[in-house]
């Protein structure tokens, strides 16, 4: 969309000849001209006749300058389409247990029994999709914490790395929440900003890392970063008999190593809230109240890239008064000065 930063100048395009029509006449005398042969007034009627078309040339090109003066002064911009800023929301990590517990299929997705893992993939993947103008960040772990997915505005690669994760990425034998907690808690409290987020999901209890649960939320809380922890598994399961008949089975509570009290204490110690996760739908239905908790940021900024154009019709008016005074120069006296030849020798030649 072209656009005009003083618009007010258009008006100052008549000037000329209101200049023109006000301002009084220039008074010339001129001594009257004998022409004494028929030839010589025939070459000065062509000549007259000439002298009119330069004329009218050249106030055309007067014309045309001061048009594109008067353009280049009015300020032309050309404003481009609206271009979405990041939006400046918080900075939110999703820490994900993928210990070999979060093996047991004591979830059901779509009417089948799944794996827990296959259940949290499915929840977050949606989750992730709703923080538009979140930083998200991904941390794994299991023996080990590692970052998976550093803070970024990608939501994409996010959701895309949280599909690909598997069990035992970050080994499967033990349980390191409190390496969980001081690795988020590493990457968040010299990011800026006064809103840092953590959600911890997992579904047993901190039996490996260096670091223990408490101190580490200890820590969260002193740099102002807010854990929510979500435990996540069956209370109960029936368990198959012999040969997957159901002689044999017997009812069994999969989540009986989930660590319920300290998920609660790292919440309470940073500001945040403990949820309980027994299936699909209540998984579905913390992160909605996540999404209430911290809602995500609704200004979002936007900009238009601006070019200034004032430099085309200003670089048109100078180039037509360099040729208008090109045009004016008296080429015959610049000719004999170069010569050293007067101009009566080079008629007469």
């Amino acid at each position: 969309m072209l656009t005009f930063e003083l618009p007010w100048v258009i008006y100052l395009l008549p000037l000329p000849l209101l200049a023109f029509w006000m301002l009084p006449k220039a008074r010339q005398q001129q001594a009257a001209v004998r022409v004494p042969f028929y030839s010589e007034l025939s070459g000065l009627e062509q000549q007259t006749a000439s002298s009119i078309n330069q004329r009218k040339l050249r106030l055309s090109s007067l014309a045309l300058i001061w048009c594109g003066l008067i353009a280049a002064a009015s300020g032309p911009t050309w404003i481009g389409d609206p271009v979405s800023l990041p939006a400046s929301g918080r900075d939110l990590l999703l820490a994900v247990d993928l210990s070999g517990s979060m093996k047991i299929e004591d979830m059901v997705v779509r009417g089948e029994q799944a794996e827990r893992i296959i259940a949290v993939k499915a929840v977050l993947n949606d989750f992730i999709q709703r923080r538009k103008g979140d930083r998200l960040g991904l941390v794994l772990f299991g023996s080990q914490a590692y970052v998976q997915a550093p803070l970024t505005f990608d939501r994409t690669t996010v959701q895309r790395f949280m599909k690909e994760a598997q069990i035992g990425f970050a080994g499967e034998q033990n349980t390191a929440i409190g390496d969980a907690i001081g690795l988020s808690v590493k990457r968040l409290r010299d990011r800026p900003g006064d809103r840092h987020v953590m959600v911890l999901l997992t579904d047993g209890q901190n039996n490996g890392g260096e670091v223990k649960p408490i101190p580490a939320a200890k820590l969260a809380a002193e740099n102002n970063i807010v854990i929510y922890t979500v435990g996540v598994g069956a209370d109960e399961m029936i368990t198959k008999g012999i040969f997957g008949s159901s002689f044999g089975s017997r009812r069994v509570n999969p989540s009986a190593d989930l660590d319920e009290k300290t998920l609660q204490e790292i919440a309470d110690l940073t500001g945040g809230k403990y949820f309980r996760a027994r299936n699909p739908e209540q998984l579905l239905e913390i992160y909605r109240i996540l999404d209430e908790l911290e809602p995500v940021e609704d200004k979002q900024e936007t900009f238009r890239p601006q070019k200034a154009l004032f430099y085309w019709p200003l670089a048109f008016a100078l180039g037509l008064s360099g040729l208008l005074a090109l045009g004016l120069l008296p080429w015959q006296f610049w000719w004999s000065s170069l010569t050293n030849k007067p101009l009566s020798a080079q008629k007469s030649s």
